[in-house]
């Protein structure tokens, strides 16, 4: 009987998604990094978690990756009754704080593809904190209308 309790608090904790840990850099951990798979020459985006474990608040600067030609940080605004984009300057972390880049809010936008980005694939993303420095993080390639993570 206790075996089998065993195996079940194990299967349990299987099916529990937890932030996968990609990196740690400084007093941050950025975890959960993912995109949707798109055509080359094209647009992609790009969405993760950092937590910010210090006492000292933190700001992305901005984002790299040789997928694409340029890499922005942006938002989403709803002006009257349409959602916008905007780039933004950089992106606060506030001590204590994760910050989850994700559909409908902050992301990151991977314009001008040099390639596909292949389901299954990842592709290498290097982020520059204004405190923390610079860390290089995989961002998993999810199906091209995927609105989360896959675990």
């Amino acid at each position: 009987m206790r075996f089998h309790r065993r195996l079940l608090l194990v299967g349990l904790l299987a099916a529990v998604p937890a932030m996968a840990q990609d990196a740690t850099q400084g007093e941050l951990s950025i975890g959960q990094g993912w995109t949707r798979a798109a055509g080359a020459n094209g647009t992609g985006v790009g969405y993760l978690s950092i937590r910010n474990t210090g006492a000292v608040a933190d700001r992305l600067l901005s984002a790299s990756t040789p997928a694409a030609r340029t890499v922005e940080l942006h938002t989403m605004l709803r002006e009257a009754e349409v959602m916008r984009m905007r780039p933004v300057g950089g992106i606060p972390l506030p001590p204590g704080e994760t910050v989850t880049l994700a559909p409908g809010g902050l992301h990151l936008m991977l314009i001008g593809l040099a390639a596909p980005l292949v389901v299954g694939a990842d592709v290498p993303l290097t982020l520059r904190f204004e405190r923390a420095g610079t860390v290089t993080v995989p961002l998993r390639i999810q199906a091209a209308g995927a609105r989360r993570p896959a675990h």
